[in-house]
Protein backbone atom coordinates (compact mmCIF):
# COMPACT_ATOMS: atom_id res chain seq x y z
CA UNK A 1 0.00 0.00 0.00
CA UNK A 2 1.57 3.12 -1.33
CA UNK A 3 -0.94 5.61 -1.02
CA UNK A 4 -3.86 6.31 1.54
CA UNK A 5 -6.81 8.60 1.93
CA UNK A 6 -8.15 10.86 5.40
CA UNK A 7 -10.97 12.34 6.14
CA UNK A 8 -12.70 13.93 9.32
CA UNK A 9 -16.46 13.36 9.41
CA UNK A 10 -19.21 14.99 11.96
CA UNK A 11 -18.87 17.09 14.59
CA UNK A 12 -15.58 19.00 15.00
CA UNK A 13 -13.43 18.02 18.64
CA UNK A 14 -9.92 19.40 19.98
CA UNK A 15 -8.17 16.19 19.24
CA UNK A 16 -8.59 15.89 15.24
CA UNK A 17 -5.78 17.74 14.19
CA UNK A 18 -3.67 15.23 16.62
CA UNK A 19 -5.26 12.02 14.75
CA UNK A 20 -4.42 13.38 11.53
CA UNK A 21 -0.82 14.85 12.47
CA UNK A 22 -0.39 10.70 14.28
CA UNK A 23 -1.39 9.32 10.70
CA UNK A 24 0.88 11.20 9.11
CA UNK A 25 3.86 10.58 10.97
CA UNK A 26 3.46 7.10 11.34
CA UNK A 27 2.41 6.74 7.29
CA UNK A 28 5.88 8.16 6.51
CA UNK A 29 8.00 6.42 8.50
CA UNK A 30 6.56 3.70 6.66
CA UNK A 31 6.88 5.64 3.17
CA UNK A 32 3.30 5.79 2.15
CA UNK A 33 1.55 9.37 1.53
CA UNK A 34 -1.46 10.67 2.59
CA UNK A 35 -4.26 12.64 0.87
CA UNK A 36 -6.56 14.53 2.96
CA UNK A 37 -10.50 14.95 1.70
CA UNK A 38 -11.73 18.33 2.35
CA UNK A 39 -14.91 19.00 4.24
CA UNK A 40 -15.54 15.06 5.33
CA UNK A 41 -17.69 12.63 3.14
CA UNK A 42 -18.75 15.53 1.20
CA UNK A 43 -15.15 15.67 -0.79
CA UNK A 44 -16.11 12.17 -1.79
CA UNK A 45 -19.56 13.36 -2.95
CA UNK A 46 -17.64 16.09 -5.52
CA UNK A 47 -17.05 14.53 -8.92
CA UNK A 48 -13.39 17.00 -8.43
CA UNK A 49 -12.68 15.16 -5.37
CA UNK A 50 -10.81 18.12 -3.33
CA UNK A 51 -7.52 17.22 -1.38
CA UNK A 52 -4.71 18.07 -0.22
CA UNK A 53 -1.17 15.81 -0.24
CA UNK A 54 -0.62 15.74 3.76
CA UNK A 55 3.11 14.87 3.05
CA UNK A 56 5.00 15.64 0.54
CA UNK A 57 9.00 14.06 0.58
CA UNK A 58 7.68 12.20 3.44
CA UNK A 59 7.07 14.87 6.14
CA UNK A 60 4.30 16.69 7.68
CA UNK A 61 3.32 19.95 5.94
CA UNK A 62 3.71 22.76 8.13
CA UNK A 63 -0.74 23.69 8.55
CA UNK A 64 -0.34 20.30 10.37
CA UNK A 65 -0.26 21.28 14.13
CA UNK A 66 -1.35 18.41 16.32
CA UNK A 67 -1.69 21.40 19.57
CA UNK A 68 -4.55 23.03 17.21
CA UNK A 69 -8.21 22.26 17.86
CA UNK A 70 -10.51 21.41 15.44
CA UNK A 71 -9.81 19.48 11.49
CA UNK A 72 -7.82 21.60 8.76
CA UNK A 73 -9.34 19.26 6.51
CA UNK A 74 -12.95 20.50 7.39
CA UNK A 75 -15.78 18.38 8.34
CA UNK A 76 -19.16 18.03 7.46
CA UNK A 77 -22.23 16.00 8.10
CA UNK A 78 -22.76 14.83 5.00
CA UNK A 79 -22.75 10.29 4.48
CA UNK A 80 -22.74 7.99 1.71
CA UNK A 81 -26.13 6.58 1.12
CA UNK A 82 -25.07 2.79 1.27
CA UNK A 83 -28.72 2.09 -0.51
CA UNK A 84 -26.89 4.38 -3.33
CA UNK A 85 -24.99 1.42 -5.28
CA UNK A 86 -24.14 3.79 -8.18
CA UNK A 87 -22.54 6.76 -6.50
CA UNK A 88 -20.64 4.01 -4.39
CA UNK A 89 -19.19 3.09 -7.76
CA UNK A 90 -18.45 6.44 -8.30
CA UNK A 91 -16.87 7.37 -5.22
CA UNK A 92 -14.46 4.02 -5.23
CA UNK A 93 -13.94 5.14 -9.22
CA UNK A 94 -12.77 8.57 -8.22
CA UNK A 95 -10.06 7.30 -5.43
CA UNK A 96 -8.55 4.50 -7.72
CA UNK A 97 -8.39 7.75 -9.97
CA UNK A 98 -6.32 8.83 -7.67
CA UNK A 99 -4.39 6.03 -6.80
CA UNK A 100 -6.05 5.86 -2.91
CA UNK A 101 -5.50 1.84 -1.43
CA UNK A 102 -6.88 2.97 1.58
CA UNK A 103 -9.15 5.38 3.82
CA UNK A 104 -9.24 6.54 7.35
CA UNK A 105 -12.40 8.14 8.21
CA UNK A 106 -12.01 9.84 11.58
CA UNK A 107 -15.28 9.73 13.68
CA UNK A 108 -17.79 8.47 15.60
CA UNK A 109 -21.09 5.77 15.01
CA UNK A 110 -22.47 8.17 12.09
CA UNK A 111 -19.22 7.73 10.51
CA UNK A 112 -18.88 4.52 10.35
CA UNK A 113 -22.29 3.97 9.03
CA UNK A 114 -20.95 5.99 5.80
CA UNK A 115 -17.71 4.21 6.36
CA UNK A 116 -18.80 0.56 6.10
CA UNK A 117 -20.29 0.75 2.35
CA UNK A 118 -16.93 2.21 0.94
CA UNK A 119 -15.08 -1.01 3.05
CA UNK A 120 -16.82 -3.22 0.66
CA UNK A 121 -15.24 -1.15 -2.39
CA UNK A 122 -11.48 -0.30 -0.57
CA UNK A 123 -9.83 -0.89 2.50
CA UNK A 124 -11.49 1.56 5.48
CA UNK A 125 -11.26 2.07 8.94
CA UNK A 126 -12.04 4.36 11.63
CA UNK A 127 -9.76 6.39 14.39
CA UNK A 128 -12.49 7.15 16.53
CA UNK A 129 -13.04 11.04 18.06
CA UNK A 130 -16.11 12.43 20.11
CA UNK A 131 -16.17 14.53 22.89
CA UNK A 132 -19.30 12.84 24.29
CA UNK A 133 -17.15 9.58 24.76
CA UNK A 134 -20.21 7.66 23.57
CA UNK A 135 -18.47 5.33 21.14
CA UNK A 136 -17.52 1.98 22.35
CA UNK A 137 -18.84 -0.45 24.43
CA UNK A 138 -18.92 -0.71 28.21
CA UNK A 139 -18.45 -5.13 27.54
CA UNK A 140 -18.24 -6.77 24.31
CA UNK A 141 -21.94 -8.33 24.93
CA UNK A 142 -23.32 -5.07 25.63
CA UNK A 143 -25.42 -4.88 21.99
CA UNK A 144 -27.26 -8.01 22.70
CA UNK A 145 -28.83 -6.23 25.35
CA UNK A 146 -30.86 -4.05 23.26
CA UNK A 147 -34.40 -4.96 21.98
CA UNK A 148 -36.89 -4.22 19.07
CA UNK A 149 -40.21 -4.43 19.24
CA UNK A 150 -43.29 -3.26 17.34
CA UNK A 151 -45.76 -1.10 19.49
CA UNK A 152 -48.81 1.07 18.07
CA UNK A 153 -47.56 0.65 14.58
CA UNK A 154 -44.25 1.99 15.72
CA UNK A 155 -40.51 0.33 16.57
CA UNK A 156 -39.66 0.74 20.25
CA UNK A 157 -36.22 0.02 21.14
CA UNK A 158 -35.58 -0.11 24.65
CA UNK A 159 -32.77 -2.50 26.33
CA UNK A 160 -32.42 -5.57 28.61
CA UNK A 161 -30.03 -4.89 31.09
CA UNK A 162 -27.60 -7.81 31.32
CA UNK A 163 -25.84 -9.80 34.38
CA UNK A 164 -22.54 -9.40 32.98
CA UNK A 165 -20.10 -8.53 36.06
CA UNK A 166 -18.85 -5.22 34.75
CA UNK A 167 -14.89 -4.85 35.17
CA UNK A 168 -12.89 -1.72 33.65
CA UNK A 169 -10.70 -3.56 31.94
CA UNK A 170 -12.98 -4.81 29.05
CA UNK A 171 -14.49 -2.13 28.05
CA UNK A 172 -14.49 -1.66 24.07
CA UNK A 173 -12.63 2.08 23.57
CA UNK A 174 -12.42 3.25 27.12
CA UNK A 175 -12.20 6.93 26.15
CA UNK A 176 -12.67 8.85 23.30
CA UNK A 177 -10.23 11.58 22.29
CA UNK A 178 -11.86 15.01 22.82
CA UNK A 179 -13.35 13.73 25.93
CA UNK A 180 -10.71 15.01 28.18
CA UNK A 181 -10.58 18.75 26.81
CA UNK A 182 -14.20 18.80 27.15
CA UNK A 183 -14.26 18.05 30.41
CA UNK A 184 -11.72 20.54 31.13
CA UNK A 185 -13.39 23.30 29.78
CA UNK A 186 -16.42 21.91 31.70
CA UNK A 187 -14.79 21.71 35.10
CA UNK A 188 -13.38 25.26 34.65
CA UNK A 189 -16.67 26.48 33.90
CA UNK A 190 -18.46 24.93 37.06
CA UNK A 191 -15.72 26.46 39.20
CA UNK A 192 -15.90 29.92 37.52
CA UNK A 193 -20.06 29.81 37.87
CA UNK A 194 -19.52 28.48 41.64
CA UNK A 195 -17.93 32.24 42.45
CA UNK A 196 -21.35 34.05 41.19
CA UNK A 197 -23.28 31.62 42.47
CA UNK A 198 -22.20 32.29 45.93
CA UNK A 199 -21.22 35.68 46.06
CA UNK A 200 -25.06 36.39 44.92
CA UNK A 201 -26.58 33.51 47.03
CA UNK A 202 -27.96 32.20 43.65
CA UNK A 203 -28.66 28.61 42.58
CA UNK A 204 -26.83 27.76 39.36
CA UNK A 205 -27.86 25.05 36.75
CA UNK A 206 -24.81 24.46 34.22
CA UNK A 207 -25.62 22.36 31.51
CA UNK A 208 -23.06 20.54 29.12
CA UNK A 209 -22.73 18.33 25.75
CA UNK A 210 -22.94 14.86 25.55
CA UNK A 211 -26.68 14.24 24.05
CA UNK A 212 -27.73 10.97 25.62
CA UNK A 213 -24.23 10.08 27.24
CA UNK A 214 -23.80 11.47 30.89
CA UNK A 215 -19.79 11.02 30.45
CA UNK A 216 -19.07 15.09 30.19
CA UNK A 217 -21.34 15.79 32.79
CA UNK A 218 -19.85 13.02 34.91
CA UNK A 219 -16.52 14.17 34.52
CA UNK A 220 -17.48 17.78 35.13
CA UNK A 221 -17.38 16.40 38.84
CA UNK A 222 -13.49 17.62 38.83
CA UNK A 223 -15.35 21.22 38.91
CA UNK A 224 -17.27 20.57 42.09
CA UNK A 225 -21.02 20.99 41.59
CA UNK A 226 -22.90 20.31 44.45
CA UNK A 227 -25.28 17.76 42.10
CA UNK A 228 -24.98 16.10 38.68
CA UNK A 229 -27.50 14.75 36.87
CA UNK A 230 -26.90 13.02 33.61
CA UNK A 231 -29.31 11.05 31.20
CA UNK A 232 -29.10 7.71 31.93
CA UNK A 233 -30.53 8.40 35.40
CA UNK A 234 -34.44 9.73 35.34
CA UNK A 235 -34.11 13.17 37.84
CA UNK A 236 -36.39 12.34 40.80
CA UNK A 237 -37.61 15.71 41.01
CA UNK A 238 -39.17 15.48 44.52
CA UNK A 239 -35.68 14.15 46.34
CA UNK A 240 -34.15 16.86 43.72
CA UNK A 241 -36.31 19.67 45.52
CA UNK A 242 -35.31 18.45 48.84
CA UNK A 243 -31.79 18.21 48.03
CA UNK A 244 -31.41 21.51 46.34
CA UNK A 245 -33.32 23.19 49.65
CA UNK A 246 -30.90 21.43 52.31
CA UNK A 247 -27.40 22.64 50.26
CA UNK A 248 -29.29 25.97 50.25
CA UNK A 249 -30.19 26.28 53.55
CA UNK A 250 -26.81 25.24 54.40
CA UNK A 251 -24.58 27.40 52.07
CA UNK A 252 -26.43 29.78 50.39
CA UNK A 253 -26.13 28.69 46.96
CA UNK A 254 -26.11 25.86 45.10
CA UNK A 255 -23.95 24.24 41.69
CA UNK A 256 -26.32 22.00 39.53
CA UNK A 257 -24.60 20.08 36.34
CA UNK A 258 -26.39 18.76 33.99
CA UNK A 259 -26.50 17.13 30.53
CA UNK A 260 -27.86 18.25 27.97
CA UNK A 261 -29.91 14.41 27.36
CA UNK A 262 -31.23 14.06 31.18
CA UNK A 263 -34.69 13.15 31.15
CA UNK A 264 -37.74 12.89 33.46
CA UNK A 265 -39.44 10.33 35.49
CA UNK A 266 -41.48 9.48 32.46
CA UNK A 267 -38.52 8.92 30.32
CA UNK A 268 -39.13 12.41 28.41
CA UNK A 269 -36.11 14.76 27.48
CA UNK A 270 -36.41 17.72 29.37
CA UNK A 271 -34.23 19.60 27.01
CA UNK A 272 -36.02 18.30 23.61
CA UNK A 273 -38.35 21.97 23.30
CA UNK A 274 -38.51 22.07 19.69
CA UNK A 275 -39.04 19.42 16.87
CA UNK A 276 -35.88 20.51 15.20
CA UNK A 277 -33.43 18.67 14.52
CA UNK A 278 -29.66 18.75 13.72
CA UNK A 279 -27.62 17.95 10.29
CA UNK A 280 -27.75 14.39 11.48
CA UNK A 281 -31.18 14.08 12.57
CA UNK A 282 -30.62 14.39 15.82
CA UNK A 283 -33.96 15.98 17.31
CA UNK A 284 -32.10 19.31 18.65
CA UNK A 285 -31.40 19.45 22.62
CA UNK A 286 -31.68 22.92 23.44
CA UNK A 287 -33.31 23.35 26.92
CA UNK A 288 -32.66 21.23 29.65
CA UNK A 289 -30.89 23.27 31.91
CA UNK A 290 -34.42 25.91 30.96
CA UNK A 291 -36.62 23.08 31.84
CA UNK A 292 -34.99 21.99 35.60
CA UNK A 293 -35.01 26.06 35.93
CA UNK A 294 -38.77 26.45 35.62
CA UNK A 295 -39.29 23.14 37.34
CA UNK A 296 -37.18 24.58 40.22
CA UNK A 297 -38.89 27.90 40.05
CA UNK A 298 -42.20 26.29 40.53
CA UNK A 299 -41.43 23.87 42.84
CA UNK A 300 -39.51 25.64 45.40
CA UNK A 301 -41.58 29.23 45.13
CA UNK A 302 -40.84 33.13 45.69
CA UNK A 303 -42.01 32.94 49.27
CA UNK A 304 -38.72 30.78 50.26
CA UNK A 305 -36.83 32.72 48.82
CA UNK A 306 -38.17 36.44 50.63
CA UNK A 307 -38.30 34.52 53.93
CA UNK A 308 -34.40 34.19 53.58
CA UNK A 309 -33.96 37.67 51.94
CA UNK A 310 -32.90 36.84 49.41
CA UNK A 311 -35.11 37.93 45.92
CA UNK A 312 -38.55 38.53 45.63
CA UNK A 313 -39.28 36.00 42.64
CA UNK A 314 -37.40 32.39 42.35
CA UNK A 315 -37.07 32.90 38.76
CA UNK A 316 -34.09 36.09 39.90
CA UNK A 317 -32.23 33.24 42.19
CA UNK A 318 -32.25 30.66 40.12
CA UNK A 319 -29.96 31.41 37.15
CA UNK A 320 -28.63 29.10 34.21
CA UNK A 321 -25.59 28.92 32.06
CA UNK A 322 -24.53 26.39 29.19
CA UNK A 323 -20.51 25.48 28.72
CA UNK A 324 -21.37 25.32 24.74
CA UNK A 325 -19.15 24.50 22.02
CA UNK A 326 -16.33 25.47 23.70
CA UNK A 327 -16.37 21.89 25.14
CA UNK A 328 -15.39 20.70 21.49
CA UNK A 329 -12.76 23.27 20.10
CA UNK A 330 -9.20 24.92 20.88
CA UNK A 331 -6.08 23.53 21.97
CA UNK A 332 -6.28 19.58 23.05
CA UNK A 333 -5.01 18.88 26.44
CA UNK A 334 -2.17 16.86 26.61
CA UNK A 335 -4.30 13.35 27.12
CA UNK A 336 -6.22 14.06 23.89
CA UNK A 337 -2.81 14.95 21.91
CA UNK A 338 -1.29 12.21 23.05
CA UNK A 339 -3.43 9.23 22.32
CA UNK A 340 -5.27 10.85 19.09
CA UNK A 341 -1.90 10.83 17.28
CA UNK A 342 -1.33 7.23 18.70
CA UNK A 343 -5.26 6.02 17.50
CA UNK A 344 -4.32 7.78 14.11
CA UNK A 345 -1.09 5.91 13.36
CA UNK A 346 -2.78 2.81 14.99
CA UNK A 347 -5.22 3.61 11.80
CA UNK A 348 -2.41 3.25 9.20
CA UNK A 349 -0.83 0.35 10.60
CA UNK A 350 -4.68 -1.68 10.62
CA UNK A 351 -4.46 -0.64 6.94
CA UNK A 352 -1.10 -1.88 6.12
CA UNK A 353 -2.13 -5.18 7.84
CA UNK A 354 -4.91 -5.47 5.62
CA UNK A 355 -7.63 -4.59 8.06
CA UNK A 356 -10.70 -3.60 6.81
CA UNK A 357 -13.97 -1.80 8.43
CA UNK A 358 -12.41 -1.60 11.76
CA UNK A 359 -11.58 0.89 14.48
CA UNK A 360 -8.82 1.89 16.32
CA UNK A 361 -9.44 1.73 19.85
CA UNK A 362 -7.70 2.92 23.40
CA UNK A 363 -8.29 0.40 25.89
CA UNK A 364 -6.99 0.49 29.64
CA UNK A 365 -5.69 -2.15 31.95
CA UNK A 366 -3.82 -1.68 35.42
CA UNK A 367 -1.05 -3.80 33.87
CA UNK A 368 -0.37 -1.31 30.88
CA UNK A 369 -2.20 1.35 31.36
CA UNK A 370 -3.72 3.08 27.95
CA UNK A 371 -2.99 0.93 24.95
CA UNK A 372 -4.20 0.94 21.73
CA UNK A 373 -5.88 -2.23 19.60
CA UNK A 374 -8.04 -2.65 16.91
CA UNK A 375 -11.87 -3.48 16.93
CA UNK A 376 -14.15 -5.43 14.30
CA UNK A 377 -16.52 -2.04 13.34
CA UNK A 378 -19.78 -5.15 13.27
CA UNK A 379 -19.25 -6.14 16.98
CA UNK A 380 -20.59 -2.95 17.83
CA UNK A 381 -24.00 -3.17 15.89
CA UNK A 382 -27.01 -4.84 17.88
CA UNK A 383 -28.78 -7.56 15.85
CA UNK A 384 -31.00 -5.33 14.08
CA UNK A 385 -27.88 -3.43 12.81
CA UNK A 386 -28.10 -0.10 14.82
CA UNK A 387 -24.83 1.65 16.73
CA UNK A 388 -26.35 2.54 20.18
CA UNK A 389 -24.64 5.50 21.53
CA UNK A 390 -22.28 4.24 24.92
CA UNK A 391 -24.02 5.41 28.00
CA UNK A 392 -22.42 5.51 31.77
CA UNK A 393 -22.30 1.99 32.87
CA UNK A 394 -24.94 2.54 36.35
CA UNK A 395 -22.23 1.43 38.57
CA UNK A 396 -20.73 4.83 37.49
CA UNK A 397 -23.30 6.71 39.19
CA UNK A 398 -24.40 7.45 42.66
CA UNK A 399 -28.27 8.12 42.03
CA UNK A 400 -28.67 8.57 45.24
CA UNK A 401 -26.17 11.61 46.09
CA UNK A 402 -26.72 12.41 42.64
CA UNK A 403 -22.55 12.50 42.28
CA UNK A 404 -19.82 9.64 40.45
CA UNK A 405 -19.76 6.76 42.48
CA UNK A 406 -16.88 4.92 43.86
CA UNK A 407 -16.42 2.86 40.43
CA UNK A 408 -17.19 6.16 38.63
CA UNK A 409 -14.35 7.74 40.56
CA UNK A 410 -12.08 5.11 39.47
CA UNK A 411 -12.82 5.01 35.91
CA UNK A 412 -11.97 9.08 35.64
CA UNK A 413 -8.88 8.69 37.71
CA UNK A 414 -6.76 7.16 34.91
CA UNK A 415 -7.92 9.70 32.11
CA UNK A 416 -7.26 12.94 34.33
CA UNK A 417 -4.24 12.36 36.81
CA UNK A 418 -1.76 13.38 34.12
CA UNK A 419 -4.09 14.77 31.33
CA UNK A 420 -3.30 18.33 31.52
CA UNK A 421 0.80 19.27 30.56
CA UNK A 422 3.22 21.66 31.67
CA UNK A 423 3.24 22.54 28.16
CA UNK A 424 -0.82 23.18 27.99
CA UNK A 425 -0.51 25.99 30.85
CA UNK A 426 2.28 27.57 29.61
CA UNK A 427 0.91 28.06 26.09
CA UNK A 428 -1.71 29.74 27.51
CA UNK A 429 0.51 32.17 29.48
CA UNK A 430 2.58 33.09 26.55
CA UNK A 431 -0.20 32.91 23.41
CA UNK A 432 -3.27 34.56 25.08
CA UNK A 433 -2.52 38.10 26.05
CA UNK A 434 0.26 38.35 23.47
CA UNK A 435 0.51 41.69 22.37
CA UNK A 436 0.26 40.97 18.49
CA UNK A 437 -3.33 39.65 19.32
CA UNK A 438 -5.07 42.91 19.67
CA UNK A 439 -2.91 43.96 16.56
CA UNK A 440 -3.25 41.72 14.50
CA UNK A 441 -6.33 40.04 12.48
CA UNK A 442 -6.80 36.59 13.19
CA UNK A 443 -5.15 34.32 10.70
CA UNK A 444 -7.54 31.37 9.71
CA UNK A 445 -5.84 27.63 9.32
CA UNK A 446 -8.09 27.51 6.07
CA UNK A 447 -6.45 30.25 4.37
CA UNK A 448 -3.60 28.40 4.37
CA UNK A 449 -4.86 25.15 3.58
CA UNK A 450 -6.49 26.22 0.57
CA UNK A 451 -3.18 27.20 -1.19
CA UNK A 452 -2.84 22.97 -1.52
CA UNK A 453 -6.41 21.83 -2.25
CA UNK A 454 -5.94 19.90 -6.04
CA UNK A 455 -8.35 18.38 -7.42
CA UNK A 456 -9.67 15.49 -10.18
CA UNK A 457 -9.46 16.59 -13.89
Amino acid sequence: MKRIGILTAGGDTPALNATIYGAVVRASQLQVEVYGFIKGFSSLLNPRLPHVHLNPLFRPIPELDATMGGTLLGASRDYVDNRNTALLDQVAGRLGQLQIEGLICVGGDGTINGMQPLAERLPAVLAPKTIDNDLGLNYPSEVDEWQHEEEGGKERVFRRPGRVKFDREYMVNYVTPGYATAVFESAQGVQRVRTTAESHRRIAIIEVMGRNSGYIALGSAYGQPDLVLIPECPVRTKILVERVKELYDLQKNVVIVCGEGVIDEQGRELGAVTQSTDPAGNVALSGAAEALRQFLVQEIGDEYFRSKRRGDKARDAIFTRKVGHTQRGGRPVLFDRTYAAQLGGKAVEMLLEGQSNTLAVLQWNKTQGFYVDSFDANRLRDRWGHIHARQVHPSFYDAEGMQPSATGIEYLLPIFSTAVGHDDLEYIRQSLFRAGNLMLPYHSINTDVHRRIRYLG
